[in-house]
């Protein structure tokens, strides 16, 4: 799995003149079809995706391209997932959260149960890039509890790209796909021995 912007075109483009990689191997990726097509939920409308599948050129495996607009096995958007997590680190509870977004009760305290088990690791990670992306970074403080404090590194990394590369604004849920490649509710997910 590896995760791309969301202009298919540029995707494509990329593809073509070798530069995508390999996450396992550092070769090149050449197009190799098309995976299964999918409809997530977004926070207004469904949207529908066929993602672009790849081959490496070196060790052969083959990578799903995912947008940054979704996490690996999810029904919904990172946007919509993202909201949810934001609204717990305010305090919240699931059931007002569900209500909120539209979604079953039991869909949204699952994301929050997968979060709540690695927010003190998601914090460590953001918080690196964070300081890996500005110079004299800005780091955020101490915001109240474990997943104010996630949800604040997380924030305050999208501010530290957009500013790296003076874009107006970085959508948050599409850095927090990024950085993890799309696997933030995912177990393993971050290793923090390793790239994060």
């Amino acid at each position: 799995m590896l995760t791309v912007e969301t202009d298919v075109v540029a995707v494509e483009e990329r593809l073509r003149s070798g530069q995508l990689v390999c996450p396992g191997c550092a070769g090149v990726l050449a197009g190799w079809g098309r995976a299964r097509a999918r409809t997530v939920r977004g926070p207004d409308s469904p949207v529908r995706m066929v993602p672009r599948r790849s081959r490496c050129t070196g060790c052969r495996a083959t990578h799903v391209l995912l947008p940054v607009v979704v996490l690996v096995r999810r029904a919904d958007t990172a946007a919509v997932i993202g909201a949810a997590l934001a609204a717990k680190a305010t305090g919240v509870g699931h059931r007002r959260i569900a209500a909120l977004l539209a979604r079953p009760p039991e869909t949204v305290r699952g994301w929050l149960r997968r979060f709540a088990a690695r927010v003190d690791g998601v914090r460590a990670v953001f918080t690196r890039w964070c300081r890996a992306l500005a110079s004299d970074p800005v780091l955020p403080g101490p915001a109240g509890s474990a997943w104010a404090d996630a949800i604040a590194a997380l924030t305050a990394a999208a501010a530290a790209l957009a500013t790296r590369f003076s874009v107006v604004e970085v959508p948050v849920w599409q850095v927090a796909a990024a950085v993890s490649a799309g696997r933030l509710l995912l177990p393993g997910w971050p290793a923090l021995t390793g790239r994060g």
